[in-house]
């Protein structure tokens, strides 16, 4: 979330030293842990109705809270703002990763999203803001590591989830590289309302497709739910625009090449998945293409 005007004073500088790393570690952590719960959440909701009720649920709460705090609603520009880029972030974005999930391993679900920073660095160049040399190694070497955890990953998945992956990566690039530029509702209401508006949009599409609430949802799938919508919402969500806000998109956009890996752990962890040699080297490479953008970062801004 970005820090309201109020609260970017002198102080600020000392204050992204310390935010931008917790956000950046609650980036990694709490999304990669997502892929795992929307696959349990799954086991009882259909894709598209899963993903609008996670975002309405937490919207409404996320509004609601800070409008009782005094935080001012977004204006009309802001919510259409906030409209167009939720639809993409987070209705297409998570919508279509939810959809995919149906057809293809929470695992590979990771992996294939760890391609936006590579569409991410597109279009903010087409803004101007390319991404430097030493980015480009980074962005580069971090793609290989995906190729090479997806060698050794042994999860087979769709045509038409793949698709949805590669889909969602890219419209979420371009929709977090467009925001930058706009006017957006200031600090965690810029959260609020990008899921309060995708939420619509999201509910529409699951109901229009013929999907329907389960009467009978499993515990574990609710809970699930409930998480995606605390953490992977709220906390996560937030975290994340503070991160696009105060840093360049291709430290915003690590945590793509972190989450694989850490989904991996977590599959190990609570579903008894594999992991084998080539999956430990990917996330060896992965994690040295994440050191070589963040040096790139601390050089271009000393």
């Amino acid at each position: 979330m970005s820090l309201p005007a109020s609260a970017s004073g002198a102080r600020g500088p000392v204050d992204e030293r310390v935010l931008i790393p917790l956000a950046l570690l609650a980036l990694y952590v709490i999304w990669g842990s997502t892929y795992l719960g929307i696959r349990y959440a799954l086991e009882s909701y259909p894709p598209f109705l899963l993903a609008g009720v996670r975002f309405l649920g937490a919207g409404v709460l996320l509004y609601g809270f800070l409008r009782l705090r005094g935080m001012a609603a977004p204006t009309a520009r802001q919510w259409r703002n906030a409209a167009f880029t939720g639809v993409l972030l987070l209705g297409f974005g998570n919508g279509l990763v939810c959809f995919a999930e149906q057809r293809v391993s929470s695992g590979i679900a990771a992996v294939a999203v760890a391609s936006m920073p590579l569409f991410a660095a597109l279009f903010a160049g087409l803004y101007g803001q390319w991404a430097t040399r030493r980015e480009t190694i980074g962005l580069l070497i971090g793609f290989a590591g995906v190729i090479v955890l997806n060698l050794g990953s042994g999860l087979s998945g769709s045509r038409i989830g793949a698709l949805a992956l590669i889909t969602a990566a890219m419209c979420w690039a371009f929709g977090s590289a467009w925001s930058r530029r706009q006017d957006m509702p200031a600090g965690p209401m810029n959260t609020a309302a990008q899921m309060l508006c995708a939420s619509v949009a999201l509910l529409g599409v699951g109901y229009a497709a013929g999907e329907h609430l389960p009467d009978h949802p499993t515990v574990r799938a609710t809970a699930a739910v409930v998480y995606l919508a605390l953490f992977g919402s709220i906390v996560a969500f937030s975290a994340y625009l503070y991160v696009l806000k105060h840093a360049r998109p291709a430290v915003a956009t690590s945590y793509a090449y972190v989450n694989p890996p850490v989904a991996v752990l977590f599959g190990v962890l609570f579903a008894g998945e594999h992991v084998g040699p080539f999956d430990l080297a990917g996330m060896a490479v992965i994690l040295l293409g994440v050191g070589v953008i963040t040096l790139a970062r601390q050089k271009r801004s000393a």
